[in-house]
């Protein structure tokens, strides 16, 4: 699968689905499609809440099961999944969980997405690894000339095979996949910005390899030009320009401090490693020789960069000057679902005081928004999952209780048979319409919809 439209048109794209909310990219992505007036819904899912404050973003706590996946994307009648979940940076989990994550989990979401419209996938550019003899830049139409040899780029390269089968069986299916290039970008704790935030960064002797940076928001403005605009095929995400390691050193005002010998460069890393030096394999094979992209096919279809690589650490070098005032500024944001659901839908706030108003998700099949339908909006999951955010909860204590039938000790006596001229006329009888009307009945109550299920019940 590698290749890719010109000029891009507007999406259709009205009800999407993100995996991985709880990731950088999920978050911000969601940000942005919930102020899109056009974007009917946004449902997001993830094994942990959100890092970001979301607003008509409706949360759900869901494993990476296929069939559980399914039922929402049947429910929700998703026409777009955006996957952000893959893990690129070796040390924040484990090889085996990296492998769950990246490879099964996204067989799973790829099992659950047959028959949508669109499918948006966040890649790395470890997919192409880096080697002895690599171009000066990668094109998306290159493959790898040798094999992977990590075991995260493996793990990538299996996860994008998947993709392309995915493709292959789905040919009316819009897939993107966007490989991005490493990084930066302020409060974000990868190896990468952890090895640039030490006072001197290491090098390998008699190496000074090239390096080339994508800022944070860029990333996420990528991810959502993918959504807004019809493009298939792969895409290199990095921005223009490309710095030798010592020029991305000066640009901080640090050293290069080359303590790591050309042989036997993983003895040397290990010791590094635990004076708590982070180095992952894709680290010292990026110390070693360094890696390019050729971002000119994304650009073609109208996407632009706001940040070069030059600015990127820049950018990165002005937080690290202002880290040390920002510590003690205050807790970031943590999701609470109680806290969430009463600023969403609590009488008892005013429309000054919440957050600024966004365009209302929209229920499948209608333009009515989903509070004000009733009955379920997605299908209630198996008990090992959890519905955190929720649409608008049905008001009970407001519905007026239909008025009760009359005890027999209140009903009046039965008078005493009158004369015959006091009888009543057949006028003065109890008309019909003065009965109950069948509509002050109560009714039976309705299944419970996606709004009102409680933990226990996903």
């Amino acid at each position: 699968m590698t290749g890719g439209s010109g000029l891009a048109r507007q999406t259709t794209s009205k009800r999407i689905l993100i995996t991985g909310l709880s990731t950088d990219w999920g978050g911000r992505v969601a940000q942005m499609l919930e102020r899109n007036p056009e974007v009917e819904t946004v449902i997001g899912l993830d094994r942990r809440p959100p890092k970001v404050e979301l607003q008509r973003t409706e949360f759900v706590e869901v494993a990476d099961s296929h069939s559980l996946i399914r039922r929402i994307v049947e429910a929700a009648e998703i026409d777009t999944v955006v996957d952000t979940r893959l893990v690129v940076d070796g040390a924040v989990t484990s090889p085996r969980l990296a492998h769950e994550n990246n490879v099964i989990g996204t067989m799973n979401v790829l099992a659950a997405c047959a028959g949508i419209r669109k499918l948006v996938f966040k890649s790395s550019a470890h997919y192409y690894g880096v080697e002895q003899d690599d171009p000066a830049f990668f094109t998306e139409d290159m493959g790898r000339s040798h094999p992977p040899r990590t075991r995260l780029e493996k793990d990538i390269h299996e996860a994008e095979s998947a993709v392309a089968d995915f493709r292959e069986r789905n040919p009316d299916t819009i897939v993107t996949v966007l490989r991005f290039a490493n990084g930066l970008g302020p409060g974000r704790r990868t190896s990468n910005t952890r090895l640039l935030d030490l006072p001197a960064i290491p090098a390998i002797l008699g190496f000074d390899p090239r390096y080339q940076f994508i800022h944070d928001e860029d990333m996420a403005n990528a991810l959502e030009h993918a959504v807004r605009h019809d493009i298939d095929g792969v895409f290199n995400a990095a921005a223009d320009g490309v710095l030798a390691l010592s020029e991305v050193a000066g640009l901080l005002g640090k050293r290069l401090l080359p303590v790591l010998a050309p042989w036997g460069t993983a003895l040397g890393a290990a010791a590094l490693r635990r004076a708590g030096v982070p180095l992952t394999p894709e680290n010292l094979r990026m110390l070693r020789f360094g890696r390019a992209l050729d971002n000119r096919r994304l650009k073609a279809t109208g996407f632009r960069y706001r940040y070069t690589t030059r600015e990127t650490v820049l950018k990165l070098r002005e937080h690290q000057r202002l880290a040390s005032l920002m510590q003690g500024s205050g807790e970031g944001y943590r999701y609470e679902r109680q806290l969430e659901d009463f600023l969403r839908y609590s009488p008892s706030v005013r429309a000054t005081n919440a957050a600024p108003r966004l365009p209302e998700n929209i229920a499948a099949g209608g333009r009515e928004s989903a509070a004000e339908v009733s009955g379920p909006r997605i299908a209630p999951a198996s008990s090992s999952t959890q519905a955190v955010s929720r649409s608008k909860p049905v008001s009970r204590a407001r519905s007026k209780p239909a008025p009760s039938a009359p005890s027999p000790r209140s009903a009046p006596s039965r008078p005493s048979a009158p004369s015959p001229r006091s009888a009543p006329s057949p006028r003065s009888a109890p008309s019909p319409r003065s009965a109950p009307s069948p509509r002050s009945a109560p009714s039976p109550p309705s299944p419970p919809g996606y709004a009102e299920l409680d933990s226990e019940e996903i």
